[in-house]
């Protein structure tokens, strides 16, 4: 009898461990022939005599087994929102009235609540590229000082609080990344990776007057935006399924335009899939479309991946070693920051095409924007030098190994995913529920949303995003039926799919 008990009991442990994202558990009984399912938060057991028992239970109707453990979660989880939504309220008014001023002890009161809100956010901050776990503290005594860096970095300015010695710091480092020699390289730090393309592609347009601008159907929002401010000609390129640019479709366009110079915007990473656009094939494709070197610019939107790849063995080199023209990143998003920043950095043989003295302050005008953050290159450089380039790897490899402890986690949970070579970016399909992708703050499309796997991002947090995940498909399921997964094969390819068909498919084959 208690050998048998044993087998039954490693038998229930194997279910258990298939359907761990349940919130399901063993609970040890003293009475024989027993076995006892309960919820981890949940003191009401169910009892199952034997092994058929259970798995008819199993078999016949999931939402049957764990409807307990589901409702008491979902009832925490509206009570947490409840909770959330009542701090939200509270600093709605935030309406400025008051004509004698507010007192110290309200702002600090309105200030507090609103850090705890935030941070209660932060619990469940997956889905957008802003690695949150960082602290400046030290940074205390300058918030008393408006730092403002108008102006060209290498020039200065006669505005004497600036912090233009750490920003030019900051470039050196990253032309060094992307390797390109100091008397060669023109930067500056930026508000972002908008920023950054609008300046990357602005050089392009100055240097190749008449030239078109081509992006794929992956790019960032902002790249079809910049052409219509610039009034440029832009060409969308298609994608393939993992979000890289289609050199077989660039080439058609390129030939199709071939009077016309060409400026070329590639995505290190692109937004929803995190695909990274094949450098090096683009530029054969170039070639053999007979654009010579001085008929085309290279624009690199590396937002997020700008900083990872070069720490990542066998990923695809950023170096302006090959004809590429600029290159952009935002520091917010793996480095983090509190405020949005970035950084570009291009030839400086383009920057005269576009830059003006500028004799107010005493410098050259060559930025987007006159007045610059002082703090953010501060921000930069304490965050690469507090890190070093050891801290760095490590953390790219670590948010590596996360990113793919979450695809197998989907994948077992029978979720379509797909995580591209050399990314930490998972793409799966679309939650069905919007509170929920509310809830976690993930971005998405019509069918498929993402989570970016930074610093911050805790292995307990992704088990409990996969746990909610599959309880509110339970929920979703019609009169007892199996819950039917969206087809996404369009989206990410049929092996990345977990519908019926796409299922029974790979099995076959």
């Amino acid at each position: 009898m208690w050998l048998w008990l044993l087998s039954f009991s490693t038998f229930v442990v194997q279910i258990l461990q298939k359907l761990k994202h349940y919130s399901i558990c063993v609970v040890r009984n003293t009475t024989p022939n027993r076995v006892l399912l309960g919820s981890k938060h949940h003191r009401t057991l169910k009892h199952y005599s034997t092994k058929q028992d259970m798995m008819e239970t199993l078999e016949g109707n999931n939402m049957t087994m764990i409807h307990d453990a589901i409702v008491l979660k979902e009832e925490a989880i509206v009570h947490e929102n409840i909770h959330e939504q009542n701090n939200i309220t509270s600093l709605t008014n935030l309406a400025i009235t008051q004509c004698i001023g507010e007192t110290d002890t309200n702002l600090d009161a309105i200030i507090t609540r609103y850090a705890d809100t935030i941070s209660n956010y932060n619990l469940r901050n997956l889905g957008y590229p802003t690695n949150q776990n960082f602290n400046y503290n030290a940074f205390a005594p300058l918030l008393n000082f408006h730092l403002n860096n108008a102006g060209d970095p290498f020039l200065g300015s006669s505005f004497s609080l600036n912090s233009m010695t750490f920003e030019v710091s900051v470039l050196d480092w990253f032309a060094k990344l992307w390797e390109i020699e100091k008397n060669d390289y023109w930067g500056y730090v930026t508000t972002g990776g908008t920023e950054g393309n609008l300046h990357g592609i602005l050089v392009g347009r100055e240097n190749f007057p008449g030239g078109i601008l081509y992006t794929s159907e992956d790019s960032h929002y902002s790249i079809p935006k910049i052409a219509r401010m610039y009034r440029m000609q832009c060409v969308k390129v298609g994608s393939l399924i993992s979000g890289e640019i289609d050199c077989v479709d660039l080439e058609a366009s390129l030939l199709a335009n071939k009077d016309k110079p060409a400026i070329i915007n590639l995505n290190i990473g692109t937004t929803l899939k995190g695909a990274i656009d094949d450098i090096d094939l683009v530029i054969q494709t170039l070639y053999k479309c007979g654009f010579t070197r001085d008929r085309f610019y290279i624009h690199c939107d590396g937002a997020l991946f700008g900083i990872m790849l070069p720490f990542i063995e066998q990923a695809p080199r950023i170096s302006f070693k090959k004809p590429i023209d600029s290159v952009t990143i935002s520091g917010h998003k793996f480095l983090g920051c509190p405020s949005p920043c970035g950084v570009l950095i291009t030839r400086l043989k383009y920057i005269d095409a576009l830059s003006s003295e500028c004799g107010i302050i005493a410098s050259r005008d060559a930025t987007i924007t006159g007045s610059r953050s002082g703090h953010s290159p501060i921000f930069l450089w304490y965050a690469l030098t507090k890190r070093g380039l050891i801290g760095l790897e490590n953390e790219v490899h670590n948010c590596l190994m996360k990113s793919r402890y979450l695809l197998n986690l989907l994948r077992d949970a029978g979720i379509g995913a797909m995580l591209n070579e050399f990314s930490n970016v998972v793409a799966f399909e679309k939650p069905q529920d919007d509170q929920f992708t509310r809830r976690w703050n993930l971005a998405s499309n019509e069918n498929i949303a993402h989570v970016v796997v930074l610093q911050h991002v805790t292995i307990e947090m992704l088990d409990n995003f996969v746990g909610e995940f599959v309880q509110k498909r339970l929920i979703c399921s019609k009169d007892g039926q199996k819950f039917q997964p969206l087809c996404i094969a369009n989206d990410v390819g049929s092996r990345n799919c977990a519908c019926s068909m796409h299922n029974v498919l790979r099995n076959i084959y």
